[in-house]
């Protein structure tokens, strides 16, 4: 038990200077005054007087950060926890007790979330909240004992995966070993008048012993014994996920690609059915891992980027050859790049590149000649090694020149990126974001991926008029927020305006954004508009798109924008004064080049 382990934590005391209050006789308090005063203990409180100071500081760490990482209490005992910092700071000198009342007050909200968190669960406080469920007496290891095996199988919280109690659980034993060891070396190289924390007897039963049992007092009687006996299963350790070293490399591809993992990649067409995630993402471990050995050079330590990339581009099935030459360096039209190739039924036996008509229309390269297919050929088929063995695990597909994510390795790669915190959503989910979330997801995406995703989002809502409204006026709302203003605009482009509502586009006129390019939408259609309702920012972004690309030759952009700054009023300098309003990333990218200077 955890009050023979920490000895001296003033529990004692409190409790007889609260004798009379009802508090004094609520179990759920005295519970939560043995953890609250014992892990102040632990993270160093001065306990000159007996108690643990209740440091402003301390308080904010044990409410976030400790609490929730090594006690279980039931959503109505909650309240237990801050009503004891308030109780222990009243016995201090009036400043402490302002000032603790206000960190409570500010972190009481916090503290809340993160016990709630299911995000924030370990192994511990998981079975502890089952076995309460069950009747167990959270006190008694032997009730424990008797009702833990009733739990086996027990589905975990919507959005948590085993690897996440794990990883949870093996940071919260660490944190709390070191706060043990370094409370012991604390008193030991300074003793305190109160008196040592730990004895001689229990440290040298080893700090593990000890954190296991302050968590057993904390969470469930004999728990911790439980978890790491007769029923380890329930709470597999780090060696139990060995796939985990993929996700971090799939970690490190999305980070070079967003060096964010908020930003979402784009959703799979279809979710499909999930096999055993965890036992998959093993087998493709196993797989990268042999693909790293010598016998499949160059290509073999590419897997996971491979895996990556696939999944990146909506989980649309790529081209080998085209993979095969851009890493030969060879020049492959960029609008290309993304564009999903089918998927050919029935396509077995060994790899062959493709001839050269198909080259040309899978590059965007005109003078593509047979030596040059006899070059790629060799690459080619290298690459195609790689993806066989992949796809020998039936998560990835070769079929041909194609070679893609099954469903079911979709769904293992999205657990891989989940695994590590990196924004994976569903089609499902994808469908349910907020129009502005929608928008400034997509606009990092792959351009076929961010089409589909739009299109299944309006779908989603009867492509109403109400809901073509939202996504175009969260066009504009994210633009004004966004470093690369033209990827936004671009997803006008992608979307199906023929079979937009008029009044929607009509509502869209306005707009300082896509206002000239819902006019554009309704005269392709024959529809009426009045040109004078769009701004002069967004007929400005409209010829700032328009100009040729960076890559185009600076005498066709430069006659381009003489062009429209002829027919512009005012002349080039309002037009480069627009354009620069509206855009100045964009702006000062296109005409930099040509020697002309923003205003």
């Amino acid at each position: 038990m955890a009050e023979t382990v920490l000895t001296n934590t003033g529990l004692d005391q409190f409790l007889a200077l609260l004798d009379g209050r009802p508090e004094h006789r609520d179990p759920a308090f005295a519970r939560a005054a043995e953890a609250v005063l014992g892990l102040l203990a632990l993270r160093g409180a001065d306990r000159t007087a007996g108690l643990p100071e209740p440091d402003p500081r301390l308080v904010r760490q044990l409410l976030v950060e400790d609490l929730p990482a090594f006690v279980y209490a039931p959503p109505g005992d909650l309240p237990a926890y801050p009503a004891v910092v308030g109780a222990l700071a009243g016995c201090f000198d009036g400043e402490l007790r302002q000032r603790v009342a206000a960190v409570v007050a500010e972190a009481g909200p916090d503290f809340e979330r993160a016990m709630t968190d299911p995000g924030n669960l370990t192994w511990h406080r998981w079975y502890a909240s089952l076995l309460r469920t069950v009747g167990a007496d959270l006190a008694d290891a032997d009730d424990v004992r008797r009702r833990i095996g009733a739990l086996d199988g027990a589905p975990l919280p919507d959005g948590v995966l085993r690897a996440d109690l794990m990883g949870r659980t093996a940071l919260a034993e660490t944190v709390l070993a070191e706060a043990v060891a370094r409370a012991y070396v604390r008193d030991a190289e300074q003793p305190p008048a109160a008196g040592p924390l730990l004895t001689d007897h229990a440290v040298a039963a080893g700090i593990g012993r000890v954190t296991a049992a302050l968590l057993d007092r904390w969470t469930a009687a004999g728990l911790a014994d439980e978890l790491a006996g007769p029923f380890a299963r329930f709470a597999p350790g780090p060696d139990d996920f060995p796939h985990l070293v993929l996700a971090d490399a799939l970690l490190d591809e999305h980070m070079d690609y967003y060096g964010d993992p908020s930003v979402a990649v784009p959703p799979p067409a279809d979710d499909g059915p999930a096999g055993d995630t965890e036992r998959d993402a093993d087998a493709l471990l196993a797989a990268v891992e042999e693909l790293a050995e010598e016998e499949y050079e160059p290509y073999g330590g590419e897997a996971p980027h491979l895996l990556y990339a696939l999944y990146q581009r909506g989980c649309a099935a790529d081209s080998i050859a085209r993979r095969a030459a851009e890493y030969e360096d060879w020049t492959v039209d960029p609008a290309l790049e993304d564009v999903p190739v089918p998927v050919p039924e029935g396509a077995t036996g060994d790899y062959v590149t493709p001839p050269v008509p198909e080259l040309v229309r899978l590059l965007g390269s005109a003078g593509i000649t047979e030596d040059d297919r006899a070059r790629l050929d060799g690459p080619a088929r290298d690459l195609a090694a790689v993806a066989d063995r992949l796809a020998a695990t039936g998560l990835v597909l070769r079929s041909g020149d194609a070679f893609g994510l099954t469903p079911r390795g979709a769904a293992t790669v999205r657990y891989l990126l989940r695994v590590r915190r990196i924004a994976a959503p569903t089609a499902a989910e994808a469908a349910a974001w907020t129009a502005k979330e929608l928008v400034t997801a997509a606009a990092q995406w792959p351009h076929p991926a961010a089409a589909r995703v739009l299109a299944d989002w309006l779908h989603a809502r009867g492509e109403t008029a109400d809901a073509w409204s939202e996504l175009l006026a969260a066009l504009g709302a994210v633009h004004a927020h966004a470093s690369e203003g033209a990827a936004v605009r671009a997803l006008f482009g992608l979307l199906d305006t023929a079979a937009a509502p008029p009044s929607a586009l009509r509502g869209a006129l306005r707009d300082p954004v896509v206002g000239a390019y819902a006019l554009d939408a309704l005269r392709v259609r024959g529809e009426d508009a009045e040109p004078l309702q769009v701004p002069v920012s967004s007929r400005a972004l409209r010829v700032l798109d328009r100009l040729p690309a960076k890559k185009g030759p600076l005498e066709s952009r430069r006659a381009a924008f003489d062009a429209a700054a002829a027919d512009w009023p005012g002349g080039s300098a309002a037009l480069v004064e627009a354009m620069a309003g509206a855009d100045r990333h964009g702006t000062e990218r296109a005409l930099g080049p040509l020697g002309i200077s923003l205003p």
